[in-house]
């Protein structure tokens, strides 16, 4: 079914409309009734008012980097697509901030700080594709999460137009202020059911003179999350901390000739940074020596590059495996082994294989099943499916959670109903509600 927006230029082409229906979840939704590319907040206002006179869906997107389907296409909807949205409107050195459009891509901004010796520190493995609008709509992680938090630590205000055409600022351009309700962190992670996010004012900060790389290899798994332990009790603080199981790194031999898994069965990724750099990762690296069964260690960028190499390549090394789900959880980090182990159990029982790597420093696990290579709109195998749901309520069970930065989009709402308890779901909904009554905003997705 198309649909007339109010403005010049609505994409009805099959094809813009069959992707703009999907992401990269894999997830084949229905085919929208339009897709139009605004370059002006203005044009968007008078978008929404019009949806929100005739009920019209609006799915607010912007490079369809999304893992969870969160900003994909359904029938008889507007799809907003953001990327045309893209400048970086300034970067203000003396403040440490910059103030950008939602199209902008995230390293982007990270390259433009750097020409002022200073940082955009979020940094989600889609850094060189993904939208900082997207990145806000899921409130996005990264490996720099250990030390630097996720999106929402470095958001300070966004422009944001309401359901009904409204343009509001919500924030404010200084780093301290508590007047009012805190509507960026609401909107932060909305993932476009509240209001379409247009602009926004994010932190920067001095970019890091130095940096030091270790990886350290573990007889198993287990002993890789007592070392995270140690580091953790150990005082110094990491920027990176990332874990990759022995079959990821099996994988990365298969695809890159490379022998990683020869050294161990589980790996440690450990970045410091900063006028201590070299003097923390001592520390860090002294806290695991009675653990690690290997550590190299190195303190210049090209070799400290090379150490990261592993965790840069373990995606497309599953990937080039077969069909990816690319599952987001996070647990309590003392019970990292423990779900590590029992997702092992799960893809024996069920028959499936699953890799596991993710962001140690804040206890988030990506467990990655893969399947035989199909077509993105083919069935996702049943034992595969069984698989992810039992994943999720092993997380809950441990205390955890379904999502730590992927979002919850339509793939994971009935769980995060679960996760929230009737409560708090229920208490989300009239927040939905009040900010959209007529519910155009991104129906199907979040809660």
């Amino acid at each position: 079914m198309s649909v007339h927006a109010p403005l010049a230029g609505v994409l009805t082409d099959a094809e813009v409309l069959r992707a703009a229906s999907t992401d990269r979840s894999g997830w084949a939704g229905s085919d929208p009734g339009g897709v139009v590319r605004p370059r002006e907040v203005a044009d968007i206002q008078t978008l929404l008012a019009w949806a929100h006179r005739t009920g019209t869906p609006v799915v607010a997107r912007g490079a369809g980097t999304g893992l969870a389907a969160g900003a994909v296409g359904v029938a008889g909807a507007i799809v907003l697509d953001l990327s045309r949205l893209d400048r970086i409107v300034e970067v203000d050195v003396d403040e440490q901030l910059a103030r950008v459009e939602p199209g902008v891509i995230t390293a982007d901004l990270d390259a433009a700080a750097s020409a002022h010796g200073l940082m955009y520190a979020p940094d989600p493995g889609s850094v060189g594709i993904s939208t900082i609008g997207g990145n806000i709509a899921t409130n996005a992680g990264g490996l720099r999460g250990a030390k630097y938090g996720v999106t929402r630590d470095h958001v300070l205000a966004l422009d944001v137009v309401l359901a009904d055409g409204t343009l509001v600022r919500v924030g404010r351009d200084t780093i301290k202020g508590v007047t009012g309700y805190d509507l960026v962190g609401l909107f932060t992670g909305s993932e476009g059911t509240l209001g379409i996010i247009v602009g926004a004012t994010l932190r920067l900060i001095p970019r890091p003179t130095r940096t030091a790389t270790a990886t350290a290899y573990f007889a198993d798994i287990g002993t890789a999350a007592r070392a995270v332990t140690a580091i953790t009790r150990s005082g110094a603080r990491p920027a990176v901390l990332e874990i990759l199981d022995g079959p990821t790194l099996a994988a990365i031999d298969d695809l890159e000739r490379t022998t990683l898994r020869e050294r161990g069965e589980a790996l440690l990724i450990i970045q410091t940074d900063g006028f201590g750099a070299e003097e923390e990762l001592d520390v860090l690296t002294t806290a695991i020596a009675s653990l690690a069964s290997h550590v190299q260690t190195a303190t210049d960028a090209a070799a400290s590059e090379s150490l990261l190499f592993a965790r840069r390549r373990a995606l497309p090394a599953l990937e080039a495996l077969g069909r990816t789900l690319i599952e987001d959880i996070a647990v309590p980090r003392r019970r990292m082994a423990e779900a590590i182990d029992r997702i092992a159990a799960i893809a024996r029982e069920e028959g499936v294989r699953i890799f596991v790597f993710g962001h140690a420093g804040d206890g988030n696990l990506h467990p990655i099943i893969v399947t035989e290579h199909a077509p993105a709109d083919a069935p996702v195998p049943a034992a595969a499916l069984r698989a992810a749901d039992r994943i999720f309520a092993l997380a809950l069970e441990l205390g955890g959670t379904i999502t730590a930065e992927h979002g919850v989009g339509r793939l994971k709402r009935g769980w995060a109903q679960r996760e929230l308890g009737p409560d708090v779901h229920a208490l989300q909904r009239r927040l939905k509600e009040l900010f959209d009554p007529r519910g155009i905003l991104n129906p199907g997705s979040s809660i």
